[in-house]
């Protein structure tokens, strides 16, 4: 054993502890820019690569690299994943050593810059077009995708001329389906990935449009001739392209906004289609060629796999409340270590309606609001939302006793989330404006409540005026102001933030003679938690350390089962059909995700309910649920003492937004940036969009810059 010094101390004293906190605080920047910075040349390497990929220059060397890859034991397959999808996976291992360093608060702060900025993934240029809102760095990435399009597709048509012989047609046509496939293929990662399951910006959702085009237009040009129904075992598979297309098409078709809007379900179902799209795509090209966009693909699988695990888990459904305007309040049941952020949203399902829909709803309360729980807004429109506030009516005029709640079924829930915003941008402008259209207001609540518990507790934040606008139908649809108890949360909000409401009722043109009846209080239905069954912790835990190890572990699984399927049933059978390598391709990534991450899941499921499990933490939870339930039985009468001095109604008309715009404008100064948030319709969103880059454009010196931020989400 080692000796220790006479004159070293064995425990720090407080100076010395503070001494190397501040160390290593200062530290901690250092870290995450060089990780950052390794980052940053990945990207531009493999982006590289990926635009000069068509050239034979860059040809000639992954050829020559190939070559010498062969007989090896990934062979010319596992060289191609190395190069196109390697850098993918290094760049997603590096992301979660940079979120483990990083400090566990969301939130640091930002200094107030002397003068307005312009960022180009807030200054809308395209408005009113068939993808919505397109801003600047949308545009920018659309413009360099068509780019991109052209000089790929031509580089690859002009190498293939030699091949024609006065432009014979069947080879012209072969030449043509050639470009198309890699160009289509090259953009997978990118496109298709975000388009199957995530939530699409405009540009990423405009790129995987004409991806889809691509494929639909070189899939026609090549089996026109070909044969739709053949299947070779060495060569492209023209049959598993075709039901691989099929399932593509039905998700392309009903991903268009009229679909999504009128019929979301079937919407929901058909994208489920991704699993036949994937696999018949590997049968199709091959695993080679597959290995291109495997990156991307194995990265979708990691996630999806972690979201279902996390959605099989049942959970308490603390309260519900039917406000009088037709819209439903659930008080979710959370762990403590699950974070997310006022502008998150979840996929919720209710076992007591159905086992198979699944609806998106933002979240409504501020992560301060409370750790043990998590509130959502939902709007009753369709049949399954009736069907809900049917049922919690029924709770509802039960007599509040043991009894009642023993005969009566209580409602649980599966959820899947926190999806969304990783980065609080609410947060980060100190002049915000808050535009809201009907069940819109939503995620505003949670906005409002957690600048002012951050106000409260001294949290780092920058808002200090806040506007609201918001436009609903009628004055009942006021009493989901009420659930906004300023006054508790923060008692001297007034002197800390100059907070304004202007509510616009587009459809009376007078306040109703009974209006002191619309925001009374409202009974709320209590679910006791007698399980204790918690949100999983699963996604948005603040502990980084699981997720990456997830993704290592599996990323390592998937490396050793392609050695033993290449050792003991490529070689040994000699499998040379392209389509079973695909095939045997897609099954080592499914069965690496689900033996070797399932085993890292299991292991952090059992570590979740130690902490669960823990006598603190139950009775810390039993606590917080107590205080939540005698807080939140009734609806508080804030709207009556505090929201209502606040707000200014505005009865027969819709928002003037320039006049709105101006207003605030000479209200908060000249050289300042004011930040725009918008939820509701397209419509409006259109109209803010529409003014804030008629004001940006016109701006002169010693006027705010507008920043837009589009909340509405549409899957």
């Amino acid at each position: 054993m080692g000796t220790l010094s006479e004159h070293e101390p064995l425990l720090l004293n407080k100076a010395d502890e503070a001494d190397y906190a501040k160390k290593v605080t200062k530290f901690i920047p250092f870290v995450q820019w060089v990780i950052k910075f390794i980052i940053w040349v990945i990207f531009v390497a493999w982006g590289t690569l990926i635009v000069l990929y068509p050239t034979k220059f860059m040809q000639g060397i992954l050829e020559s690299m190939l070559m010498a890859t062969i007989g090896t034991i990934f062979g010319i397959t596992g060289s191609v994943f190395l190069v196109f999808s390697g850098p993918v996976l290094l760049m997603t291992f590096l992301s979660f050593a940079y979120l483990m360093v990083s400090p566990a608060e969301e939130f640091h702060g930002k200094k107030k810059l002397k003068f307005p900025t312009f960022r180009l993934w807030t200054f809308p240029v395209l408005v009113g077009g068939p993808f919505g809102v397109v801003s600047a760095a949308e545009l920018i990435g659309i413009v360099f995708f068509i780019v991109y399009l052209f000089w790929a597709v031509a580089v690859y048509t002009i190498q293939n001329r030699e091949s024609i012989s006065k432009f014979n047609l069947p080879f012209w046509e072969e030449s043509l389906y050639a470009s198309f496939e890699k160009v289509s293929v090259s953009n997978l990662v990118s496109g298709c990935y975000r388009f199957l399951y995530k939530l699409p910006d405009a540009g990423t959702f405009w790129a995987a449009h004409w991806i889809y085009r691509i494929i639909l237009l070189g899939t026609f040009v090549y089996t026109h001739n070909k044969g739709m129904l053949q299947w070779n075992d060495f060569g492209i598979a023209n049959l598993p392209g075709v039901i691989s297309l099929a399932a593509g098409l039905l998700m392309w078709v009903t991903s268009f906004h009229p679909v999504r809007k009128q019929y979301f379900e079937l919407f929901f179902y058909t994208h489920q289609l991704y699993v036949v799209f994937f696999v018949f795509m590997a049968l199709h090209a091959g695993d080679f060629v597959f290995s291109i966009a495997a990156g991307g693909i194995f990265l979708f699988l990691l996630d999806r796999f972690l979201r279902f695990c996390q959605s099989r888990k049942t959970v308490d459904l603390l309260s519900a409340t039917c406000l009088p305007c037709g819209t439903v309040e659930l008080v979710i049941s959370k762990p403590k270590n699950l974070q997310y952020n006022a502008l998150n949203f979840v996929f919720l399902q209710v076992r007591e309606l159905s086992w198979l829909q699944w609806h998106p709803f933002s979240v409504s309360s501020s992560p301060l609001d409370g750790k043990h729980h998590m509130s959502v807004l939902i709007k009753v429109l369709g049949g399954w939302t009736k069907k809900l506030k049917d049922n919690i009516s029924k709770v509802s005029e039960e007599p509040d006793n043991e009894l009642s709640t023993q005969l009566h079924p209580r409602l649980t829930a599966s959820v899947e989330g926190p999806y969304g915003h990783a980065s609080p941008y609410h947060l980060m402008y100190e002049n915000l404006i808050l535009v809201a259209g009907g069940i819109g207001i939503s995620p505003f609540l949670a906005i409002l409540t957690d600048i002012f518990h951050r106000v409260e507790l001294s949290k780092p934040c920058l808002p200090k005026n806040i506007l609201v606008v918001w436009a609903v139908k009628r004055t009942n649809e006021l009493s989901l102001f009420s659930s906004v108890d300023i006054e508790s949360v923060c008692p001297s909000f007034a002197d800390k933030i100059k907070l304004e409401m202007h509510t616009y009722i587009t459809q009376e043109t007078e306040p109703p003679l009974e209006d002191g009846e619309v925001h009374k209080s409202t009974r709320r239905s209590h679910f006791p938690m007698k399980n204790q069954n918690k949100m999983s912790g699963l996604a948005g835990t603040a502990n980084n350390i699981w997720p990456g190890i997830y993704a290592v572990t599996s990323t390592i699984g998937f490396i050793i089962f392609m050695a033993l399927t290449e050792l003991f049933y490529i070689k040994p059978f000699g499998i040379t059909a392209w389509w079973l390598k695909g095939l045997l391709f897609v099954a080592c990534m499914i069965a690496s995700i689900v033996v070797f991450g399932g085993l890292v899941v299991v292991l952090w499921h059992l570590c979740e309910r130690r902490d669960l499990n823990d006598a603190k933490w139950m009775e810390e939870d039993e606590k917080s649920n107590s205080v939540q339930y005698n807080k939140l039985r009734t609806y508080p009468d804030a709207y009556q003492t505090t929201v209502a001095n606040l707000t200014t109604a505005n009865y027969g008309r819709r928002p003037d937004f320039e006049e709105i715009f101006h207003s605030a404008s000479e209200r908060w100064g000249g050289d300042v940036d004011v930040g725009v948030i918008v939820c509701g319709p397209s419509t409006l969103e259109s109209s803010v969009a529409k003014e804030c880059r008629s004001k940006n454009i016109k701006r002169s010196k010693n006027q705010p810059f507008f920043h837009f931020n589009s909340h509405s989400f549409e899957l």
